[in-house]
């Protein structure tokens, strides 16, 4: 199976920087930021997602939206806090550990990679738990089967959620394809229609707008390989970390009562992810689970499938040394 790995190869890369810039990390960048103010005054929280527009999504974004996160956080000296949008989950993890970020959001598998490469991160929470997917094929002569995806050419956003499902998907099904190649979700459709690819493992709504417009769906991540559902990870800089030690209790307090308030308010929440999403409200309204939306900072469920997707990443030499869940936790973060 030729594959490009590309986040193995930004893990390397990480790995270099994490090097390079060790003084960087501990002298002028989050750790003098908040060492100038003692811990004690006020500042500008930087978080990292991915995405478009900078702005925040799930619950806290909802939250946000209505200029309520910011006084959930103020108890940690948050005064304002910066969206950085980022294509994928490589690129936002060169600039959290350029210390460009004190806090990143994202999908499981890219935060699993930086930490394997030995980037200074702490897990502090998982907002999103069960994240679907499917794999979608060209209309015609495209693959009807995981089987005949054989000797294909596929597309995934590498590096995320979606590159793990349909890598543990091709293996369970003892398929080799052609080639797997990085193409955003948002492009999946022109590369399908064109005929560059045969088929494309894409998040859940994209897979839904694809259905809808004709294409077929030969795989369903939830359905199919549950196993491999996605989660969520929230993490925090080690310098951000020591500099403001208490900020996990209050971000952690914050997730709850961001979730708390966007289940009391659905359909004031769904209106706000067809907002964000830019899909039709139908789609989002199918694709979007308050049951994806933990009650806790941590759950069972959710610590499972995230040992079950580092393992994954271990055996496909993604993440290239292991590490125990509980360590890359952050002190206190499981109380």
């Amino acid at each position: 199976m030729r594959l490009r790995r590309s986040p193995a190869a930004v893990a390397a890369a990480v790995a270099a920087l994490v090097v390079a810039l060790a003084g960087t990390l501990t002298g002028c960048g989050t750790g003098e930021r908040a060492a100038a103010d003692g811990g004690n005054e006020r500042f500008t929280l930087r978080i990292g997602v991915i995405g478009s527009g900078n702005r925040l999504t799930g619950p806290v974004g909802y939250l946000h939206d209505r200029n309520a996160l910011v006084p959930l956080l103020a108890e940690a000296g948050v005064a304002d806090i910066t969206v950085h949008t980022f294509p994928n989950g490589p690129d936002l993890n060169q600039a959290l550990v350029a210390g460009e970020l004190d806090l990143a959001t994202y999908g499981d598998t890219p935060a699993l990679v930086a930490r394997g490469a030995g980037q200074p991160t702490r897990l502090i929470a998982q907002a999103q738990v069960g994240m679907d997917a499917g794999i979608v094929a060209k209309k015609q002569g495209g693959p009807r089967s995981l089987q005949e995806l054989a000797g294909r050419r596929i597309a995934t956003q590498t590096g995320s959620y979606m590159h793990r499902y349909l890598l543990g998907a091709l293996s369970d099904a003892k398929v080799t394809p052609k080639e797997i190649v990085h193409i955003y979700s948002s492009d999946v459709e022109a590369a399908l229609e064109r005929g560059d690819v045969d088929a494309a493992a894409v998040p859940a709504a994209n897979v839904e707008a694809l259905r809808a417009k004709g294409y077929p769906v030969i795989d369903s991540l939830a359905e199919d390989h549950p196993a491999y559902r996605g989660t969520s990870a929230t993490v925090v800089t080690d310098a951000f970390l020591e500099a403001r030690p208490g900020f996990v209790k209050v971000w952690q307090a914050a997730q709850v009562e961001a979730t708390r308030r966007a289940k009391a308010n659905w359909d004031d929440y769904l209106s706000f992810a067809v907002k964000v999403g830019g899909f039709p409200p139908e789609i989002v309204r199918r694709t979007t689970l308050a049951e994806q939306l933990p009650d806790t900072p941590f759950t069972e469920e959710g610590l499972t499938l995230l040992e079950g997707t580092k393992r994954f990443l271990v055996e496909q030499g993604f993440v290239r040394r292991d590490f125990a869940i509980d360590d890359w936790i952050a002190p206190g973060a499981r109380g």
